[in-house]
This record gives structure tokens, sequence and C-alpha cells, in this order.
């Protein structure tokens, strides 16, 4: 099938296809699979390092399907910066291939006004730089769009071709065109469109976000921690500091005391209200900051044919901070009673499904089942019918959502249909000291969370108490669920190396209640990954970590419950002896040592590529844990 074909072919059954279901449809798969991989093809020709991106809709159809072709040297986000484009239609009638530019970024920085003031000064300028362009296309399209994202491609065009349905040119014009406009295009990356309309930094560029600090900082393995130590050691500052490292302790901290008498997970997110003669829902500061969360990720809401909203698009991860709910004393209460909700569906969360990335041409994916559902705010909207008071709006406000902004409306219709999920750039840390008054961990809790052990990741040095001289790594949130092969360090890149060290661990922990399952692969691959160590020492300093966080915490018990294998050993003696093996390099090294392990988690404030080393983590609380066990006849991780 020639392009013309494709082209016509796509075009004659758009409006069709838009009354269909979206996952599958023949149309969709022409689009993305049969034109994407034309014009990808006749880019990269031109150009390798071009990029090509499409879309036909996030889960449901666009108003306006698009094919972009970036350029790094000027954008890598079709959100901003000036790129070609195919703009088709929304009645079907035509397509354009544009020069267009991103507003979505400028948009928020700039305000619409701000935004469509400066795309035109750019026009003008390329316009004056290049007058053939001028000459190339047209200057003013019209997408016959209904929808505010599609009407949005209109005003920034810089200058375009029109191909009508019934009249779409042979391959020869379709491919001149697009050769003639990516030549233009190449001449602009040589354009400081910046210097050339008198400004300075309008808004951080993509690539400088990334180098912001919560771009730049380490991905967590998992979006829950527990911060265990004595009391006054810092955890509560650590969070907060964290917080603040990343963004404005308004916006995205949120510290929540926790209360002994807590049982139940509405203790937490909130709860139906019969009292008064409508039926209200009670919001938490847990859940309003959840929503705040929420709204740092959404970009857009999209809706189906019927006005019912279906799925969202989330802003470009560079953009997107994490949010740290600091649950302060966590086990004064039952953590597994009032948190289950929370532990549950955190195992839910699924991160770039490729059926889904592939059907909307999205960046990244991420899905997760919801801490409240729908269901329940459609029934107190459904019971409130009729009523002075509309107690559902009340609650939008009461979550702080504005209900007059297009964006915020649209979120909380959203809400209302498919509940409110754990947002991805929400980061639980638990402080945790264990003493008389306190609550211990089930299996469900410690096989859920990254537990440190306090004091010895982030340990007190008094005497640099007034000028320290090492700082904590910034910590972001995960951007993976499962482990990727492709995700892996060179250092182990088919995963054989972090396989065979588990499958080791496992066969010591064989025929105990310890015993490691497939969650804990998953996440010690995905701490490699976090961690991306580049040589062997680093790949077992994140083994030692991944057992101090995931392995040890588990085990506790008397002398009986710890002894296996029809032996005199303990298994933290037998423990002791597989790791003795494995971490030999630095298993009898002292912390300041050149030749003991890095430490991953803190470095020097001033000391450009030095490495702060660390004695062996698990050798240490593995010599502490049997001590105790000796001493007491019972042992466990916490201190």
């Amino acid at each position: 099938m020639s392009l013309k074909e494709k082209i016509e072919k796509f075009i004659s059954g758009w409006v069709q296809a838009t009354q269909e279901q979206f996952t599958g449809h023949p149309t969709a798969n022409l689009f993305r699979q049969g034109l994407k991989e034309e014009i990808e093809g006749l880019v990269k020709d031109f150009e390798p390092s071009f990029e090509v991106k499409a879309s036909v809709g996030a889960g449901n159809w666009a108003n306006v399907p698009w094919l972009s072709i970036l350029s790094p040297k000027i954008t890598t986000t079709t959100q901003d910066g000036i790129y070609p484009v195919y703009l088709f239609k929304a009645d079907g009638s035509g397509c354009y291939l544009s020069l267009n530019q991103g507003t979505t970024i400028p948009t928020r920085y700039l305000k619409k006004k701000g935004a469509e003031e400066r795309s035109q000064k750019i026009k003008r300028v390329l316009l004056e730089q290049l007058p053939e362009l001028e000459k190339w296309g047209i200057q003013e399209i019209d997408l016959n769009a209904n929808t505010v994202l599609g009407k949005s491609y209109e005003k920034p065009n810089i200058s375009a071709k029109y191909y009508e349905a019934n009249n779409i040119p042979d391959d020869l014009i379709l491919k001149q065109d697009l050769l003639e406009l990516l030549a233009y295009y190449k001449q602009i990356e040589f354009i400081d469109i910046k210097k050339e309309l008198g400004e300075a930094k309008p808004y951080p560029s993509p690539k400088e976000m990334k180098k912001m600090t919560h771009v730049a900082s380490m991905s967590l393995s998992k979006p829950f921690l527990l911060l265990a130590g004595i009391s006054g050691s810092g955890k509560t500052r650590f969070v907060r500091e964290q917080a603040q490292a990343t963004g404005n302790l308004n916006d995205t901290y949120c510290l929540i005391s926790v209360r002994p008498d807590w049982h139940e997970p509405s203790d937490l997110l909130g709860y139906v209200s019969r009292l008064g003669s409508q039926p209200r829902y009670i919001a938490t500061d847990v859940l309003r900051f959840i929503v705040r969360a929420w709204k740092e990720i959404i970009e857009l809401i999209t809706f189906d044919t019927t006005g019912v909203p279906y799925d969202w698009c989330g802003r470009s991860l560079e953009y997107i901070r994490p949010y740290w709910l600091c649950l302060d004393e966590m086990n004064l209460a039952p953590v597994e009673q009032y948190f289950s909700d929370y532990l549950s569906i955190l195992e839910t969360r699924s991160w770039n499904n490729p059926k889904k990335l592939q059907e909307t041409g999205l960046d990244y994916v991420y899905e997760c089942e919801p801490l409240i559902k729908g269901e329940i705010f459609q029934a107190i909207e459904s019971e409130a019918k009729g009523g002075k008071e509309n107690s559902i709006e009340q609650l939008a406000a009461d979550l702080d959502l504005d209900l007059s902004n297009d964006l915020e409306r649209d979120i909380w219709q959203y809400f209302l249909h498919h509940g409110i999920a754990i947002p991805f750039n929400l980061i639980v840390a638990g402080t945790v000291n264990m003493d008389e008054t306190t609550h211990g961990f089930s299996r469900k809790v410690i096989d859920r969370a990254l537990s440190f052990d306090f004091g010895e990741f982030f340990p007190n040095d008094f005497d640099h108490f007034f000028t320290p001289n090492t700082q904590n790594k910034t910590l972001s949130y995960p951007i993976l669920s499962h482990a990727r092969l492709e995700d892996l360090p060179a250092i182990d890149s088919n995963g054989k190396k972090s396989i065979g060290f588990l499958k080791a661990v496992n066969q010591v922990l064989d025929n105990t209640p310890f015993k490691l399952a497939y969650r804990a692969l998953n996440e010690l691959l995905l701490a490699v990954v976090s961690q991306n160590p580049q040589d062997d020492i680093e790949l077992k300093a994140a083994w030692d970590d991944f057992l101090m966080c995931k392995v040890l915490p588990r085990i506790e018990g008397d002398c009986d419950k710890l002894v296996i294998n029809s032996t005199d050993q303990s298994l933290l003696k037998q423990l002791e002896q597989l790791l003795a093996t494995e971490f030999a390099e630095f298993w009898n090294e002292l912390g300041d040592s050149p030749t003991a392990r890095p430490d991953l988690y803190r470095e020097y404030k001033e000391g450009g590529d030095q490495v702060i080393r660390v004695a062996c983590r698990s050798k240490e609380k593995l010599d502490w844990m049997q001590k105790r066990l000796e001493n007491s006849g019972f042992t466990s991780f916490w201190p």
C-alpha cells in the first residue's frame, strides 16, 4: 500500500472508527503501524537522530490524531518547542503537514495569553529568518476540532500544506513536501529562538528540567519506606529534608501524627457520614494530599463519545515532583489494620503496559486500582439529589479542587467515575520506634516496604554536628513496578548475577517461614536498576542494602525457630557463612578502609568523585541479631 493509499484509507475510516471501540481497532493499527512506520522510514533516511511519535488517542479516540517529528536539538516533547507534525482534521475532511509548536509547557508557566503571544512571536521570527517557509505553505489552519486540545494545534501553526481527503497527492509530492519541511526544520536547529525574542529564560526547558534535583535524584525501588531507629535520631527531619530538596514544603510534604486508636482505613482515608439530611464524605489530610499529588501529575482527562471520563494523560516525568507523606510514629497503632487498603492496592501498581503504550503513543503509562472506589462517590451523589446542598461539590472543594477550573473539574469527574488511586509520585515514609508502647509489624507490612535501620543508613555523626561533611542523596519515586531485562545495568545485563545471589540466600532460608518468592526477586532486580551499579563492588553493595531492607527485617524468633536443617547452627550463622563468601571483597573491611563497600545513600558535600565507604551492613546486623539471640533467647531486626 502506497503512502497516499494509507492516508486515504485512514481518513476515510476515521469518523466511523471514532464511533466504535478504540482498543484493537484496525484504523488505529493502520495509523500506529502502517502510516507511522512509513513516515518514520522517510524521516530516518533524512536524519537518523529525529524521533517520530504518533497518537490516535490515549485509551480513547483523540479528537485530532497527530504524527510528529522531533529533533532532539530543538525539543524532545510535543508539549514544547517546534516540530513538523501531520494533523488530521476531526471531521475526516483532510489533513495538514504543519510546522507547529508545543504549547502545553509554555501555557503552564506563562498562562494561556502569554503562551499564545510567545508562539506568535516565534512564528514571526521564523518566517522572517526563513522567508521561503512562508511561501512553502499556509499560515492559518482549521482542524474542525471540538475539544480544547484539538483546537490548541491551530494558532501555533507556522506554515502548513493542506491535503483534502478527496484530493490526496501522489507519493512523489507527499514525500517531496515532507523532505522540504524537514530541510527547513534542520535549519531551525541553528536559530537561537530565545536570543531572537530577547528572552532570558521564560521557563525551564526539558533539558534543563532533567538537571533539576527531583529528576537527577535516585529513584527508589518502592514508594513505601519504614524508617526504624531510636527516638531523636532525625527520622522525621530526614523526610522533611527530602521533600524540601525536591519541592516546596507547603505543596509536597505532609506530616501526619498516627493516633494509637486508629484501627480502620477510614482513619487515614476518610469515611461516609450519614449524620444530617444528606450523606457526605468526610475527607482527611491524607486524602487531600493524595489529590494534590494527582493534580501534579495529570495534564489532561480524555472522555468517550458519551462524555464519560475515560482515562488521564500525565505531564512529562521531568516536571512531576515527589510528594512525601510522613506518618510519624507509624506503629503507635496496628499498621496492618489502619493501613490495609494502601498495602493491598500498592501491589496493583503497573508501569508501561506495552499494549497500552502502543495504543496511546504516550511516553509512559501508569495504572493502579483505586484506594477509594468511584461507586462510593456516585452513591453519595445519587442519594443527595434533590437536596438543598450538593455534598459532592462540597467534597470537591474540601479536597481543594476548583470546579471553575476546566482541568480540575475534569479530574473530579474522573475521580467520580474511577475512584482515587495511589499517585505514582506519592512516597509514604513511616517513622518507627520499637518499645513497649508500639506495635510490631506483620509479614504483610514488611514485605511491602523498604525497611531502613536508620542509624545504619543515615548515622548521627556527633563529631560533625556543626559542620556536616556528608549529605543524604536526594530520593525520588519509582518509575518501574516490574523489572525488565532492558533496564538492567551493564554489570548485570542479564540479571544472572543477582538471581544467582538470591537463589543462594533462598537455599539457606529453605523450609523456613522466611523463604523468598517472586516478589523478592523482582524487588532485588528493581533495586539493582535503581542503584545502577557500575562495577561488581557497587552491585554487591546493592545486594547488601537489599538484605538490610527486604530480607533481614523478615527474620525473627527464638532459638527453636531459628535453628534449622538439623544443625546446631542458627539461621543467622548460616547466612553469615554464605555472605562471607558472596561479599568476600569487603566482608571484613572497616568503614574507613578504601576497599570497603560504597555507601549508596550518602555522599560527601564537597568531595567531587570521592565515595563514602562503610562496613558491610548485613554483617554488622547479623552479628547484632545473633548476639541478641544468644543473650535473650529471642531476636529480630528492629533496634
